[in-house]
């Protein structure tokens, strides 16, 4: 593990210990101050947490090395949990609304004053956990979404101390069930897009911000290349690209193959973040087929002595 990923993890583990204990506080609050909303808080920190422990997971699972039996290393293993994650938050966001909905209908007595103390503490360890990861948050996209993920949670606590305030002066306890139900949509939202992320990963699909016409094409822009077919991009996990592909050589470069490979990968590395790479290079006599290879399932034969 490098210098700089020792350093993010620190700052994902400390934003982890202030989100969890906000997390903790909320659950004990919710039930002690009779409050939904700040319950229904507790559940999108439960979300984030995840996704904090997904970010610190996935550097943790880069340093292990592939195996014989795992070739990819465990890196799957963060797009599994993820889908996990997902169906269990989507659960909770429903009952989160359901219990909202039974509220509105029959508002309960909320502790305003136990409410907007929690909701304040929540706001600064949110703000303090997302002051530890701003500063690596434009050098890594895992480090980025863990950032956005503490910021949202700051704007929900910011959403529960507001309603505090409104209910403190005036006894409008139908607006606990109403901040409920919104943090249930919100939560509701972001576990759909945990799932589908993590189902168009394990589908091997192209990953989002890319097309396979846009990458080809700049493949042909590297001198030496005449063609490509039998192109394959697609996601180990959130955080890794790979891309396999047949490139035919342009006449006259055939004997400096290993400065053509280099000059593809550095292309893809520069302008795609594609890292993982396997590239078959071909004469034009080599050439043929499609720009995208169909795959066929092939029945294997069992023969019994």
């Amino acid at each position: 593990m490098t210098a700089l990923d020792q350093t993010i993890s620190r700052r994902l583990i400390i934003a982890i210990l202030l989100t969890g204990s906000t997390f903790a506080a909320e659950i004990v609050g919710g039930i002690w101050a009779n409050s939904l909303a700040l319950l229904s808080d507790a559940g999108h920190l439960f979300l984030d947490l995840f996704a904090l422990l997904l970010s610190l997971g996935a550097i943790k699972l880069a340093a292990q090395p592939p195996t014989a039996r795992h070739s990819f290393g465990w890196h799957r293993a963060e797009v599994l949990a993820a889908f996990l994650n997902g169906l269990t938050v989507l659960v909770m966001a429903l009952v989160i609304l359901y219990e909202g909905g039974k509220r509105m209908v029959a508002p309960e007595e909320v502790k305003t004053v136990p409410m907007l103390i929690i909701a304040v503490l929540g706001l600064l360890a949110n703000l303090l956990a997302a002051r530890g990861l701003h500063d690596h948050a434009h050098d890594d996209l895992n480090v980025k979404s863990a950032f956005l993920h503490v910021l949202g949670d700051a704007v929900a606590s910011l959403g529960v101390i507001v309603g505090a305030l409104v209910m403190l002066f005036t006894g409008w306890y139908q607006l606990d069930a109403l901040i409920s139900i919104a943090i249930g949509l919100l939560i509701m939202v972001g576990a759909w897009r945990v799932l589908r992320d993590a189902v168009h990963i394990l589908m091997e699909g192209v990953p989002p911000g890319m097309s396979l016409e846009q990458v080809a094409q700049r493949i042909k822009e590297v001198e030496g290349v005449a063609d490509l077919h039998h192109l394959n991009l697609w996601s180990v996990c959130s955080h890794i690209i790979a891309l396999s592909v047949h490139v035919e050589v342009q006449p006259g470069h055939e004997e400096e193959r290993g400065s053509l490979l280099h000059r593809i990968e550095q292309v893809l590395a520069r302008d795609f973040h594609i890292t993982h790479t396997t590239i078959q290079l071909e004469c034009s006599s080599c050439n043929g087929g499609p720009l995208f290879k169909p795959m066929r399932h092939i029945r294997r034969e069992h023969r019994h002595q």
